[in-house]
Order: C-alpha cells, then structure tokens, then sequence
C-alpha cells in the first residue's frame, strides 16, 4: 500500500524556522513528483511546493518563493520542506501527496488532485 506519513509541524514564532518531513512507501520514489499542499481554516488547500524526483525539478508557490525548499533523500524514501522566516500566514495544515507521470508541475499544484495524499501536519506561527 502507498503511504505518506508529514512530520515536523508546530508552533513557531513569526521569523523562525520549521521543517517538515514526508516519507513515502509502496511506491518507487523516482517515478512519482511528491508536493506539500496546506490548508488555513476558512481557506481553500493551495498548492506550496513540489519535486520531481526523476530529474530534481522543482515548484514552488509565489507566496513562499526564497523561504521554502524542498529536498528528498531517496535513501530514506523522504521528501522535506524547509521552512524558514514564516509568517503568521503560513500557519495551516500541511499535508504532503504524490502524483505519478507528471509533466507539469505548476499544474499539478493548482490542480489539487495527487494520486495520494498524506496525512496533515499542524503548522502554527505566532505573531
């Protein structure tokens, strides 16, 4: 069975730093792009970040363009997301999902449907 287990969510103060962690099993990691996707309450889930493993191409969300990177160690089958200098609006639940064969990573972000999704992880940023 695919799975997807998000770690690292917490509180953090506003400037501070978080990182979040995917690991991912059931599936070969080089053929599936593997994004985090958040969701605020009152707010609909947006795409954050993603990487395609087969070629290290990267995407990320205008809101979060030079304070998130997304990483994988392929030997430990994760994904990460280093959070740095967050905002109160960051804060939302974090989830991380997988999608197999895609081409274009901006789409697959706005589009919202990944093949699978992992379970949230709670990112709270005080002011």
């Amino acid at each position: 069975d695919v799975q997807l287990q998000a770690y690292g969510g917490g509180l953090v103060q506003t400037g501070g730093s978080l990182r979040l962690s995917c690991v991912v099993s059931g599936f070969t990691f080089d053929d599936y792009t593997v994004g985090w996707f958040r969701q605020a309450p009152g707010k609909e889930r947006e795409g954050v970040s993603c990487l395609r493993s087969s070629d290290g191409r990267t995407y990320y969300a205008d809101s979060v363009k030079g304070r998130f990177t997304i990483s994988s160690d392929s030997a430990k089958n994760t994904v990460y997301l280093q959070m740095n200098n967050l905002k109160p609006e960051d804060a939302a639940v974090y989830y991380c999902a997988a999608g197999k064969g895609v081409s274009l990573l901006r789409l697959w972000m706005l589009s919202k449907i990944p093949d699978y999704w992992g379970q949230g992880t709670l990112v709270t940023v005080s002011s």
